[in-house]
């Protein structure tokens, strides 16, 4: 008999297909929302996205700067079409994963234009990987934010453009960070993760797309 086995990333996307199987017991059994349970979410469902990733990760490295810069400019036009056509208005924790994005989706432009050899795609890797953390740190604290009971949710605070206009930007990531209750709103939900969950999968995703890219020709 021919020997049987299976490539990890086809073992990751295995394993999110039955861990997401849990998800109908969490929701049968009503399990109250937390965030272990929102982190656990997450980490399910990056091993997925990324199992997947991986498989269907392009043979050269420009083609995947290409669609990283895309899966960018796409992850934007459906947050400004929440935004503008539902009406979704982004809280300041939200509008600094924007930010992140933006800056990911310009580095896989540069990326794309500048095509470099391997070393170049580490460094961009390493560039890639500072953006993505900041936005993961960004993307927990809305997370954590939104697993709070009701009863200690912080009040809502000031518009994001008045905090820029008034306040040093020192104090404005403070303030943000911080958080504030219209930061701990679930405006959309997808398999039990709201934006930030889901933006969160994405950074760690990316930044383990940008490396598996180094070896790329």
């Amino acid at each position: 008999m021919r020997q049987f086995s299976l490539s990890w990333p086809w073992l990751g996307l295995a394993l999110t297909l039955v861990l997401l199987g849990q998800e109908i017991l969490f929701r049968w059994f009503g399990a109250e929302p937390s965030f272990p349970l929102s982190l656990y979410r997450v980490v399910v469902m990056a091993i997925g996205v990324t199992s997947l990733t991986i498989i269907l990760l392009p043979p050269w490295r420009r083609l995947g700067y290409l669609l990283g810069f895309l899966v960018c400019a796409g992850l934007m036009g459906w947050a400004l079409w929440l935004q503008y056509g539902q009406g979704l208005e982004p809280c300041p924790l939200c509008v600094f994963q924007r930010i992140a994005v933006c800056a990911i989706g310009v580095l896989f432009l540069i990326a794309l234009i500048h095509s470099p050899e391997r070393f170049g795609a580490a460094v961009y890797s390493v560039l890639l990987l500072i953006c993505a953390g900041i936005g993961a740190a960004f993307a927990v604290r809305q997370v954590w934010l939104q697993a709070l009971p009701k009863d200690q949710v912080p009040a809502c605070g000031m518009g994001f453009s008045y905090m820029m206009e008034t306040m040093p930007f020192a104090d404005v990531i403070d303030k943000v960070f911080s958080g504030s209750g219209e930061c701990a709103e679930k405006g959309w939900e997808l398999l039990g993760l709201a934006i930030p969950g889901w933006t969160l999968v994405f950074f760690i995703v990316v930044t383990i797309y940008a490396f598996a890219l180094i070896r790329r020709d």
